[in-house]
């Protein structure tokens, strides 16, 4: 029913919006992004390995990510899993991870990242660790070379 003004006339009732306003979620979304943008690069986690350059093809992706063991300059050990991937363990501690993870999760594939002064006999000490661990093959990283 619509209501009368004093002179008679009719007067329209005021309508309802049903647009929600999605300016400020926008302009939350673009802060978010730009902060993410910022941290991203800061948040990578690593030990400074020096790949050596060899030709090689792209892995395809798989669903899960490889668990990388990395060799630095001096011939430390570094495992990309557990609480502190930026601290070195000894060849226990990586025989008994390499096994419970693929006693576990056993289509995980396991990369080893050598540093390229790091002697060939190293390289394939610990390869040959992680074999002794349980694993049917281990993958080398390298870094294209350079045109």
């Amino acid at each position: 029913m619509a209501s009368v003004t004093p002179r008679g006339g009719r007067r329209r009732s005021k309508r309802l919006m049903a647009e929600m306003n999605v300016v400020p979620y926008i302009d939350v979304t673009l802060v978010l992004l730009i902060i993410f943008m910022i941290t991203a690069p800061l948040i990578t986690q690593g030990v400074k390995v020096d790949l050596p350059q060899a030709p090689s093809e792209v892995m395809e992706p798989q669903q899960e990510e490889p668990v990388v063991v990395s060799i630095d300059a001096d011939g430390n050990l570094y495992v990309d899993l557990g609480e502190r991937p930026d601290e070195p363990i000894d060849e226990d501690t990586l025989v008994t991870r390499v096994a419970g993870i693929k006693k576990y999760k056993p289509a995980t594939e396991f990369l080893v990242r050598g540093d390229a002064g790091v002697p060939y006999g190293r390289v394939v000490e610990v390869m040959a660790l992680m074999q002794g661990a349980g694993l049917d093959s281990v993958g080398l990283l390298t870094q294209p070379p350079e045109k």
